[in-house]
């Protein structure tokens, strides 16, 4: 049975709440996918995003985030196309974005060292999705 998502904060997850992995993340249901950076579909938006690194074009300055979104990058992690919304997970920040859904944050220690955790993961709350 799959659990239905979830949007806004976690019960019991106050923001700035540390994780040692991502499973921890998981467990707690911060942000569900145990690899993917981003926890959403096409049917309902996306509830998460994960911020460690991941693609080059990504900007984190703090309250402000550019977030690339998934897929585009060859096994070597280049990025050799545009992502589309044919991706599970881009159509829901759309969606996300459309319907005004709140997207938790959480920081990895590949991230931007201004704002990351120098090791492990950081619930850092809700965003709003908007347009760039």
């Amino acid at each position: 049975m799959v659990t239905p998502r979830y949007f806004g904060s976690i019960p019991g997850v106050p923001v700035g709440t540390l994780f040692r992995s991502r499973r921890e993340v998981s467990v707690a249901k911060v942000h569900r996918p145990s690899q993917a950076g981003i926890s959403g579909s096409s049917k309902d938006g996306a509830d998460s995003i994960v911020l460690n690194g991941g693609y080059a074009d990504d900007e984190d300055n703090g309250n402000v985030i550019v977030y690339t979104g998934h897929g585009g990058q060859d096994d070597r992690g280049n990025q050799v196309r545009d992502q589309d919304l044919t991706d599970s997970g881009n159509a829901g920040l759309k969606i996300s974005f459309e319907e005004h859904l709140p997207v938790r944050v959480v920081r990895g220690p590949q991230g931007d060292p201004r704002w990351s955790p120098t090791s492990g993961y950081r619930y850092d709350g809700l965003y709003g999705v908007s347009r760039y």
